[in-house]
């Protein structure tokens, strides 16, 4: 009898290592070798997506049009680029009870109205259970169709048989294949499972949604090797206590990655929001110091956020430093450019900056507005609630041209704000709306003077 051999894989990578170590070599994770049953049917299948195998010039391939399906799910369509596109993969993921099995199942029946066949693959619940959760968001369509099942073999004879043009598959860690030994969620597993939907996606023409679970840093679970795979990764952020989702793509083969989708959750499902800027501002503060709107860029769209700030004297030899939405690192690089260029004592001070409604703000646009609301805070001066501030700050001060001028100044009017401070430079060629201020200046030194 031959001698059995075994391997173990790291869950977090899929490193694989001749024996068992508490730390994986490749991505340094603890306690996440397992030990897998080493098989012939583990090595990598050859993966045929149809068509000649022959090279051709470039130019000389042809399609008709780039065929997609709207979603009827606007939001959602944005973040896709513009609707599904036909044969492709699209993995989803989300802290757990953030949506997703709902947005899909939303869109599964949006599908479905359309006359698109979609086989909703469901290796998590049953079918009743599923259909439970249907009526509670109203959906029922003579083309969807709903199946239990996990096992990788009976999926693909569904698919065969029932030839769907949308798949979705609820969720990807908990599909498997025989041939793999190893048990459901494995890194093998995973891995062979999105190769076998890719594989049908490309041969069928089938667009293929993959939910997928996140670990507790966030990422999906798996081999980073998944999200090479598929064309699409969508991640869904938000907080358990707070109604409103984003859905952003990191990922995007077939559209812009910088898109954001936002929604709110209800008792009948996700609705999407077709104004964010209007809800991140509907609770703004009034007449308080630290207060600051900004607006930034989210893929085409400009999102009008409330950036907060509070310093106060610190009763401890070393100062505190908090950021929530803004990177740690850009708060203390610009608190040092206030103390060295325009004179503020703030070594004695803790500073605390929060961008309200849980956005991140990653351009650099942001800067003048973080100057602005740390001064506004530590002088207790109140900056006008009609107004916005945007622009990058250098390291000596200046205040730097930023992209996207226009759209940003005729967003904020509007939702009803009146005056603008940006950078010097942006101010030629620009046109100013109706009853509209715009200040151009080149230095902090001039903002500050401005209101301080």
């Amino acid at each position: 009898m031959a001698k059995i051999k075994s391997r173990f894989v790291c869950q977090s990578c899929g490193a694989i290592s001749p024996k068992w170590l508490g730390k994986c070599l490749e991505c340094g994770e603890w306690n996440t070798l397992v030990e897998e049953i080493e098989t012939k049917e583990d090595n990598p299948k050859t993966l045929n997506i149809g068509g000649d195998s022959a090279p051709q010039r470039l130019k000389d391939i042809t399609f008709d049009r780039e065929e997609r399906y709207t979603t009827l799910i606007k939001e959602l369509d944005i973040v896709l680029g513009g609707g599904l596109v036909m044969g492709s993969l699209i993995l989803v993921g989300g802290d757990p009870g953030i949506g997703k099995s709902t947005l899909l199942l939303q869109v599964a029946n949006n599908l479905a109205v359309q006359n698109k066949k979609v086989l909703y693959v469901s290796g998590e619940e049953s079918m009743k259970q599923t259909k439970l959760r249907a009526q509670r968001l109203s959906v029922d369509s003579e083309s969807l169709y709903i199946v239990a099942e996990n096992n990788i073999e009976r999926i693909k004879f569904h698919v065969e048989q029932m030839k769907p043009d949308i798949l979705i598959v609820d969720s990807i860690q908990t599909v498997y294949s025989p041939d793999v030994v190893s048990a459901p969620g494995s890194v093998s597993q995973v891995r062979e499972a999105t190769n076998q939907f890719m594989n049908i996606a490309k041969k069928f023409g089938v667009c293929t949604f993959l939910v997928g679970h996140v670990t507790k840093t966030g990422a999906i679970a798996g081999p980073k090797i998944l999200e090479h795979m598929v064309d699409t990764v969508l991640y869904f952020e938000g907080e358990g206590h707070n109604v409103f989702r984003i859905l952003r793509a990191v990922k995007n083969r077939f559209g812009s990655t910088n898109e954001i989708g936002v929604f709110e959750m209800t008792s009948y499902g996700l609705k999407e929001v077709d104004n964010p800027s209007r809800i991140f501002l509907s609770n703004a503060s009034k007449n308080e110091a630290g207060s600051i709107i900004v607006p930034a860029l989210e893929g085409t769209r400009t999102v009008l956020v409330e950036m907060q700030c509070l310093v106060s004297q610190t009763n401890f030899n070393m100062p505190r430093r908090m950021a929530i939405g803004i990177d740690y690192n850009k708060l203390v690089l610009l608190t040092a450019v206030l103390e060295k260029k325009v004179g503020l004592s703030l070594y004695q001070q803790d500073i605390y900056l929060n961008v309200v409604g849980g956005v991140s703000i990653e351009e650099p646009s942001a800067d003048l507005a973080i100057v602005m609301a740390i001064a506004s805070s530590h002088r207790d001066v109140v900056v006008p609630n009609d107004m916005i501030i945007f622009g990058e700050v250098g390291l000596t001060g200046e205040i730097r041209a930023v992209n996207q001028v226009q759209q940003r100044i005729n967003e904020a009017a509007k939702m009803g704000f009146k005056k603008a401070i940006i950078p010097h430079a942006n101010l030629e060629g620009l046109v100013r709306p109706e009853d509209f201020t715009v200040i151009g200046l080149k230095h902090i030194e001039e903002m500050l003077k401005y209101f301080l």
